[in-house]
């Protein structure tokens, strides 16, 4: 891996400091999902995986094409990127990337498009896609696990972090319903993301959240402290192991 190229980083930041704890609590996109991009596209030279965070998806990506670019404005992120020979990394604002016009076979923004410029960013991605490159972008939004335990969940998002989302995660919440490109979009396949945690699991990966972030700074305190025995209560035995699922949302298009 070649070490990141550092170009702009002037962006909305709300992960940078808590990086790490993203690189090891965020659960993995399936390799089905990887898979069925692959078969959108008829050529496999070059995939520009936009805000990459920590390469989770540049590296997935990295056993179909044969060079993968992967930027993100978070030099933090990238600190925690995973290697592959194939992937090089750039840290640059997704509205402003030093990639070649028309060179993308594919582009992918996962869980990140709603924090963008986004009429800046379809502007470079029409740039830099080739004539049959196709876009895809990806979010998911609550888990899912059984309705005790979803009942603390939708309390901790709907009433006590209410206010500390950014005004952006409402894209998120409508599914990317409102947002469109200047391509041909494509149908795509139903995917969902699939682990087996622990309770701790689960509350390390509840503190990626950035509205959990946000409240820590503004109250000094852990919103998690909050719902912490109601959620013992609906898991049951700390180290009982639960399956978790997140629905994913995608959109395709092709230029």
């Amino acid at each position: 891996m070649n070490a990141a190229k550092v170009i702009k980083t002037s962006f909305k930041d709300h992960f940078s400091s808590i990086s790490k704890n993203y690189h090891i609590h965020r659960p993995d996109y399936p390799d089905n999902l990887f898979s069925y991009l692959n078969s959108q596209v008829s050529q496999h030279d070059v995939a520009w995986d936009c805000a990459t965070g920590n390469g989770q998806c540049a590296l997935k990506l990295s056993t179909f094409f044969s060079k993968i670019i992967a930027s993100d404005a978070s030099t933090q992120q990238i600190k925690q990127s995973s290697h592959a020979d194939n992937i090089n990394y750039i840290v640059a604002t997704a509205e402003y990337v030093p990639i070649r016009a028309n060179c993308a076979d594919l582009i992918t923004v996962a869980q990140a498009l709603h924090w963008f410029d986004i009429e800046a960013f379809t502007k470079e991605a029409a740039r830099i896609l080739n004539s049959e490159g196709v876009l895809a972008v990806w979010s998911y939004n609550l888990l899912n696990i059984n309705p005790d335990v979803d009942t603390v969940i939708n309390q901790l998002d709907k009433n006590i972090l209410k206010n500390y989302w950014p005004p952006e995660r409402g894209l998120v919440e409508n599914q990317y319903a409102t947002i469109h490109m200047p391509f041909t979009e494509l149908t795509t396949k139903p995917f969902q993301m699939e682990v087996e945690w622990s309770l701790g699991q689960l509350i390390g990966y509840l503190n990626t959240w950035s509205s959990v972030e946000a409240y820590k700074k503004q109250n000094r305190s852990n919103p998690l402290d909050l719902i912490k025995h109601p959620l013992l209560k609906a898991w049951g035995m700390e180290n009982t192991i639960q399956s978790i699922r997140w629905p994913i949302t995608m959109k395709l298009w092709r230029k």
